[in-house]
């Protein structure tokens, strides 16, 4: 798959920004899961989890799945992807592309109010979202509480997110994103560790470990 496909991706299914609009009543009972969620991923120092990136094109038009890693420590994150790795240390952030070998340098916009892998565990859904609890299903042994969240601004191409919470762990297990285009994008938790040992160089692009990049400085 073309590496702008994942990079996109990512980008509006973690990464997306917009500022709220009108907005309804959401479920008090949701609240409650994504506040669980939320004050416990505040009291943890650095998470790594592994994740399944599954991706539902509209139609069968694709149908593909990548495995890929976030390590995250405050609001630094590092994402990694088959031939990608997007970086932050909340001041500067890579995005490295390794099929070129090239990485593209940006400023991070304190300002842009966009949500950042770190946001999504805390409290972004009373900003951008209405949301409601759907009931509960079991997967792979684990009770999950199930979370429709919809955008309050309808301009946004992600129309849908169902957001499913391990009940016992009070730890995001499943989110999918559904786009008014038709396709679904399926992220998976597949192991989550908390307080793993992540230096602060993780969120940092170390050119001298990529013989020949070429850098695309866009500050």
């Amino acid at each position: 798959m073309k590496k702008f496909v994942l990079t996109g991706l990512l980008l509006s299914g973690i990464v997306f920004s917009g500022m709220a609009q009108s907005k309804g009543a959401s479920d008090p009972k949701a609240k409650t899961v994504l506040d669980g969620v939320s004050n416990k991923f505040k009291t943890l120092k650095t998470v790594v989890a592994n994740f399944v990136l599954k991706v539902e094109g509209a139609n069968n038009s694709v149908n593909d799945s990548k495995k890929g890693t976030v390590y995250l420590k405050g609001a630094k994150y590092k994402v990694t992807l088959p031939g990608q790795e997007i970086i932050s240390d909340n001041k500067t952030s890579w995005t490295y592309a390794k099929d070129v070998n090239e990485v593209t340098i940006n400023n991070v916009d304190q300002s842009s109010g966009a949500m950042t892998p770190a946001k999504l565990f805390t409290n972004f859904y009373d900003k951008d979202f209405l949301y409601r609890l759907e009931g509960e299903s079991n997967e792979k042994g684990k009770v999950l509480q199930n979370i429709e969240m919809t955008p309050t601004d309808k301009a946004k191409n992600i129309f849908k997110i169902i957001v499913s919470v391990d009940k016992k762990s009070q730890s995001i297990a499943k989110m999918k994103v559904f786009e008014k285009n038709g396709n679904h994008y399926t992220y998976e938790i597949t192991s989550f560790t908390p307080n793993a040992n992540v230096t602060d160089a993780t969120f940092t692009f170390d050119a001298k470990k990529y013989p020949g990049v070429e850098v695309v400085d866009l500050r």
